[in-house]
């Protein structure tokens, strides 16, 4: 797609990205990586560049990584994703359909979410999040974001989150102009499969009380560590 830019905000991922970028080639060609000063950034840059990508660092934070990456592309339209993501061939019909179609410019859409694991507890988180994309307009940021530059500019970007920075942007953006795409995004469970299913996703939904609840995305960060070490330090015992 000629008027299609990817951002890919990258953090200890040189082992996910091939099978993402493979996912894009021949589709998208102005794709930019942009790393969080990562301890394997050498092999990530290796990889994007093997891959025809620009690679990019910047900041550590989703939000100041993915406004970095779209300052350095130029296409009318932007695919934001995660490293740990993959698309089923047929995404780029759905994309391609969806940003030609009609009055789309103040429009955005995200992909159906699915794990790369077909177990009850993934099936389950998946069939949530999706509802809630739909009823909300509150995807997760493994969903992936297609946006045009006009409307993006015009809510004024990505802000510099720590954390929280994708339930910000569709707040800016709005239910009405958010829509939910038939094509499933597959990504990694091996956080849930680490923390257990159920305990992740109260973890995150705690996370989106304590946003709308008015708590700064700095302490909702602290919180997220601090669960992290907890969580660790239960399966060290």
């Amino acid at each position: 797609m000629a008027d299609l830019s990817v951002v890919i905000p990258t953090l200890e991922s040189s082992e996910s990205l091939a099978p993402l970028l493979h996912c894009l080639a021949g589709v998208a060609s102005d794709i930019c990586v942009v790393d969080g000063h990562s301890h394997d950034r050498a092999a990530t840059a290796a990889c994007a560049h093997a891959h025809g990508a620009r690679f990019a660092t910047a900041s550590r934070g989703r939000g100041t990584q993915i406004r970095a990456g779209c300052s350095l592309t130029s296409r009318a339209w932007i695919l934001i994703l995660h490293a740990d993501s993959s698309l089923p061939p047929e995404w780029a019909d759905e994309a391609r359909a969806f940003i030609t179609a009609p009055r789309r410019l103040r429009h955005a859409a995200c992909f159906r979410l699915a794990f790369d694991e077909d177990s009850r507890p993934a099936r389950r988180t998946a069939a949530l999040a999706n509802i809630r994309t739909r009823l909300f307009a509150l995807p997760y940021g493994d969903q992936g974001l297609l946006i045009p530059r006009l409307l993006l500019e015009e809510i004024g970007g990505y802000r510099e989150l720590p954390i929280m920075e994708d339930v910000d942007i569709v707040r800016r953006i709005g239910r009405r102009r958010l829509h939910l795409l038939r094509t499933a995004i597959r990504t990694s469970g091996a956080r849930y499969r680490r923390d257990g299913w159920l305990r992740r996703s109260l973890r995150n939904l705690f996370c989106l009380a304590l946003w709308f609840g008015g708590m700064s995305p700095e302490r909702i960060r602290r919180f997220y560590e601090t669960a992290d070490r907890e969580a660790a330090a239960r399966r060290s015992q």
